[in-house]
């Protein structure tokens, strides 16, 4: 007989849930225990109707044993934050429901819960009416960094992790103060972050990644062969130094 723990959703509680990055083996075992358990699962979807959460969990929910309700949160693909607040306003109400009725709400999110995640956004609105719990996931930084097979730090090395949406002046300071930088978000500020990586002469070092865990995962190590436009939403830059300590 096994003698793994068991972890069950609690009723009443409202659980941030981590799915990793892309890739349904790194969902952990405790995350992957909560969907089998809970009453309400519930993830970010587009306006069609798709997730990338519930994408990467497809396999913990095809193996409950019983249906599950399921919750999406449809979120306009907008940096408006008046329609993203109305949403996240929307969905809080939704699930509240839920759980004042003594159900156990699962909430998916693609990597971790409290790292760029929009689980923070509900829990601001939920965790002070519910008993709220996070189960980590693996983030798209560290499986970024197994994907290149390089270490984020080594020794003295410092590290800071920004995001597309920051302003120039800030992701210039990161990348000349910092030894190693990731920088989340890139999609639409693609052409900025690589003139900035021009400017502060950081090129060379720059690694290029999208839909890390994916069948259609990419990385681009020489930025060369990268188009100076727009790409993908789930992307980003990891900026290593060329010369580390040994």
């Amino acid at each position: 007989m096994s003698d793994m723990p068991i972890y069950t959703a609690t009723a009443g509680t409202f659980y941030g849930a981590g799915v990793g990055p892309g890739d349904p083996l790194l969902v952990t075992m405790k995350t992957h225990q909560l969907i089998q358990s809970a009453d309400v699962v519930s993830y970010i979807a587009n306006t069609d109707g798709h997730s990338q959460a519930r994408d990467i969990a497809r396999y913990s929910l095809a193996q409950r044993s019983t249906p599950v309700e399921e919750v999406a949160v449809p979120m306009p693909m907008s940096t408006d934050r008046i329609l993203a607040n109305a949403a996240y306003d929307q969905a809080a109400e939704q699930l509240r429901q839920h759980l004042q009725a003594g159900q156990s709400v699962v909430f998916l999110c693609e990597g971790d819960p409290l790292f760029f995640g929009s689980f923070s956004y509900l829990l601001q609105r939920l965790s002070d009416d519910f008993n709220c719990l996070v189960v980590p996931g693996i983030s798209s930084v560290n499986a970024s960094a197994s994907a290149l097979q390089q270490p984020l730090t080594l020794l003295q090395e410092s590290f800071v992790v920004v995001s597309g949406r920051h302003t120039d002046e800030q992701l210039r300071s990161a990348l000349e103060q910092h030894d190693s930088v990731v920088i989340m978000k890139a999609g639409r500020a693609r052409p900025r972050i690589l003139a900035m990586l021009h400017a502060t002469g950081r090129w060379q070092d720059g690694n290029y990644l999208e839909y890390i865990g994916r069948d259609n995962q990419r990385i681009i190590n020489d930025l060369d062969n990268l188009a100076d436009e727009p790409g993908p939403y789930f992307s980003l830059f990891v900026i290593l130094r060329q010369e580390r300590p040994a």
